[in-house]
């Protein structure tokens, strides 16, 4: 019951992300729904709470859940955390950690510091998750390289399109706003993304459902990269065919 509670929270949350699970092996989904509900969790807490200390005890309840599960300690009584702690070894809660101390920067109203510090956030965020979710699913560790890519490529991507309701709730989530900034960062996401792409043999096939994820990726950094404009219209997305035909060739082939 516990699973079918994540592929529920994921499918109200993380339409998308839900979408991509369920084009996976049944196996893999009994991976990727704790680990994606998990995500979803961490990432609303910084926003269901006008006070930020409220948003921070949030955020530690499940920095306390990783150090939990990292020391193998028996998982709480929790609809999420007890399939999350099956599904991961505790070996990868170091990883999960870094995840919910990145969404800190959710929290505030502060920009991010650098590019260093932006590239650091996507990492933790999206890299970290993809990671831990290849892993769980048999990855080596020569893999690692061309899922961070893949999951970094992604990750600023799904950022993309977050930026208007970043802006809409006070944030300031880019380093460089302007057009050219856009279109650089964009640029800087395609290469790393289709490095990744290039390097996708050194992932195990049962390993890239946790890349599945990503499926829009592409589409949507070149949309940003062409017309930089379309960022902040909320203009990234792409037909609801266009996005069913790109998940149903990444669900036959195995490759996004």
């Amino acid at each position: 019951m516990s699973l079918q509670s994540c592929a529920e929270l994921v499918e109200r949350g993380d339409p998308d992300r839900f979408l991509a699970t369920m084009a996976a092996p049944p196996d893999a989904r009994a991976v990727l729904f704790p680990l994606y509900a998990f995500n979803l969790e961490v990432a609303r807490a910084p926003w269901v709470a006008s006070e930020p200390m409220i948003a921070e005890m949030r955020l530690q309840f499940w920095r306390d859940v990783m150090e939990e599960i990292g020391q193998g300690k028996p998982p709480r009584a929790h609809e999420v955390v007890e399939p999350l702690a099956q599904a991961i070894h505790p070996g990868n809660a170091a990883l999960l950690d870094e995840l919910i101390a990145a969404r800190r920067w959710d929290i505030y109203r502060d920009a991010f510091e650098d590019e260093a510090h932006f590239d650091r956030y996507i990492d933790a965020t999206a890299g970290n998750l993809a990671w831990v979710a290849a892993r769980a699913l048999g990855a080596a560790d020569q893999a690692e390289t061309a899922v961070r890519d893949i999951a970094w490529g992604g990750g600023v991507a799904g950022f993309l399109r977050a930026v208007p309701e970043l802006e809409a709730r006070g944030r300031v989530p880019l380093l460089d706003g302007r057009p050219e900034g856009v279109k650089a960062l964009a640029d800087r996401a395609l290469t790393r993304f289709r490095r990744g792409k290039a390097a996708q043999s050194a992932i195990h096939a049962a390993a890239r459902p946790a890349l599945y994820a990503f499926w829009q990726a592409e589409p949507i950094l070149k949309a940003a990269h062409t017309n930089p404009l379309r960022v902040a219209d909320g203009a990234l997305a792409g037909s609801e065919f266009a996005r069913r035909a790109r998940l149903l060739l990444v669900s036959l082939t195995g490759r996004v």
